[in-house]
C-alpha cells in the first residue's frame, strides 16, 4: 500500500437492534445451560442433551464474538482504494485508479438495493456492495462493468479526499 494515504475509514457494527438480538439470543441459551445443566430441569419441551446444549451455546457466544472482531476498513491513495471486509477479507482488495471509470459518494437504500448489510450482492444489476451500517457508500464502476458499492459513514471527506485526487467523476 502506498505510504500517502490520503482517507481512511474503518467501521464495525454499531446498530443497537444487531447487538441486542445477539445479547438475547445469547441470554436464552445462557439462560437454558443454567436451567438445565445446573438447575437439573428440562429447558423446553423436547431438549436437547447437555452436551447438545453446552455446544450450541458455545457456538452463538463464538458468533456474537466474531461480530464484534467484523470490520470494513477503507483506505484511499494516489495509487487506487483498497478495502477489506475483516475477517473475510484478511488481506486488502486494490483496485487501482486506471480500472475504474466511474467513482462518486452517493446515497442508497441497504434492504431495497442490496438486501441488507454486510457482503452482498445488488438486485438488478447493482454490483456487489461491502457495507456495515448507514446509507451512503463510495459507488465504484469498472471498465468491465462490475459495480462495487463501499460504505461509508464519512462521506463529506471521502469526497474531499477523491476530489484531490481528480477521481470524482
Amino acid at each position: 500500500m502506498d505510504h500517502q494515504v490520503l482517507f481512511t475509514e474503518k467501521q464495525r457494527f454499531s446498530q443497537w437492534w444487531v447487538w441486542l438480538i445477539l445479547l438475547g439470543i445469547n441470554g436464552f441459551f445462557i439462560f437454558g445451560i443454567f436451567k438445565q445443566v445446573i438447575g437439573g430441569q428440562q429447558f423446553g419441551d423436547k431438549p436437547m442433551s447437555n452436551a447438545g446444549l453446552i455446544i450450541v451455546t458455545a457456538v452463538v457466544i463464538s458468533i456474537s464474538f466474531l461480530f464484534t472482531k467484523i470490520c470494513l476498513e477503507t483506505v484511499i491513495t494516489p495509487e487506487g482504494i483498497y478495502v477489506r471486509f475483516f475477517p473475510i477479507h484478511l488481506s486488502f482488495y486494490h483496485y487501482r485508479w486506471e480500472n475504474i471509470t466511474k467513482c462518486y459518494v452517493r446515497e442508497y437504500n441497504p434492504l431495497k438495493e442490496y438486501g441488507g448489510w454486510g457482503l452482498r450482492i445488488g438486485l438488478s444489476g447493482k454490483g456487489q456492495a461491502f457495507n456495515i451500517s448507514g446509507n451512503t457508500g463510495l459507488q465504484l464502476e469498472f471498465k468491465n462493468n462490475d459495480k462495487l458499492l463501499i460504505g461509508t459513514n464519512k462521506p463529506e471527506e471521502l469526497a474531499e479526499a477523491l476530489s484531490k485526487l481528480g477521481q470524482l467523476r
